[in-house]
């Protein structure tokens, strides 16, 4: 299915589950929880079919973000976090989604910590799941070494340091090959993954251009609604330390933070049972709409 925006982009999109549900002689408006995608540049596709276990307590809205996966390309000049955040906010618009709970995987933590500074009251909650406010490259290498070693680090340093966006597209598979494996505790590699449709030039034109100077901590101090920021300890392409400094950038008040000891990057890669039951938790705690969304 799809989407039109203001501009005319069409984001596709997809649903998992009911919205209303029978609850004796009322009809009840379940919660819905948008799912973010990573990248730049994959699909929504990743998500499939492990939130599908949500189902149980809320909607799940999956889409692809401008310029990704089976939405439209748009123009590099709209491939910003921006522009992103204000996609989705028109688009739940267009669908009549109210205070949806937003969750952003890795780069889509970077689109979500957007919308929560830019849009606030638009969501119920944010999911910040293995992300980060900005890219710090030391802690990145050092983690790659130490669950890779040296070919690992050195790989991971030739692909983030490549000085033009032909050079990084140049290390891709490199990089895929040796740190794709790295970035869960799970066997496998999960950039090996046919069902993606891949848009590079996405990835390419955000990592030389707005993911270098990007640093969304200052904005975090304004979020006036409940986040829950899920981490593992061994990702390596976003590690801990970044986790930490965007619990200690966000009300106190408002902020849940897990940690998940066996977990590399995508919490619900390596430990589903342990981070569903937490945004479970999350979700019930904080959807003070359901007696007033009923019908």
């Amino acid at each position: 299915m799809h989407v039109q925006l203001i501009d005319g982009t069409r984001l596709w999109f997809d649903v998992d589950g009911v919205g209303l549900m029978p609850d004796g002689d009322a009809m009840r408006q379940r919660p819905t929880l948008i799912v973010m995608h990573g990248g730049p540049g994959g699909d929504h596709n990743g998500f499939k079919p492990a939130f599908s276990a949500m189902t149980d307590t809320c909607q799940v809205l999956y889409y692809d973000h401008r310029g990704h996966g089976r939405s439209d390309r748009s123009t590099p000049d709209k491939w910003n976090l921006n522009r992103w955040a204000d996609d989705v906010v028109e688009m739940c618009a267009v669908l009549g989604i109210e205070k949806p709970f937003v969750l952003g995987l890795s780069f889509g933590g970077f689109v979500a910590q957007r919308i929560a500074s830019r849009h606030p009251g638009f969501a119920s909650g944010h999911i910040f799941l293995s992300t980060a406010a900005y890219k710090d490259r030391v802690a990145v290498y050092e983690m790659f070494g130490r669950l890779g070693g040296p070919e690992a680090e050195a790989t991971a340093r030739e692909f983030w340091e490549a000085p033009t966006p032909e050079a990084m597209a140049a290390v891709i598979v490199k990089y895929v090959t040796i740190c794709g494996p790295l970035y869960t505790q799970a066997p496998g590699n999960h950039f090996l993954n046919k069902r993606t449709i891949n848009n590079n030039d996405v990835l390419t034109h955000f990592n030389h251009n707005e993911g270098p100077v990007m640093n969304l901590l200052a904005e975090l101090a304004g979020v006036h609604e409940p986040v829950l920021v899920a981490h593992g300890e061994l990702d390596p392409v976003t590690p801990m330390v970044g986790a930490q400094r965007i619990v200690d950038a966000l009300p106190k008040d408002l902020v849940r933070f897990e940690r998940f000891a066996g977990s590399g990057h995508g919490v619900f890669r390596d430990e589903p049972e342990a981070f569903f039951a937490v945004l479970r938790s999350f979700i019930n705690d904080h959807d003070f709409g359901w007696d007033a969304k009923k019908s």
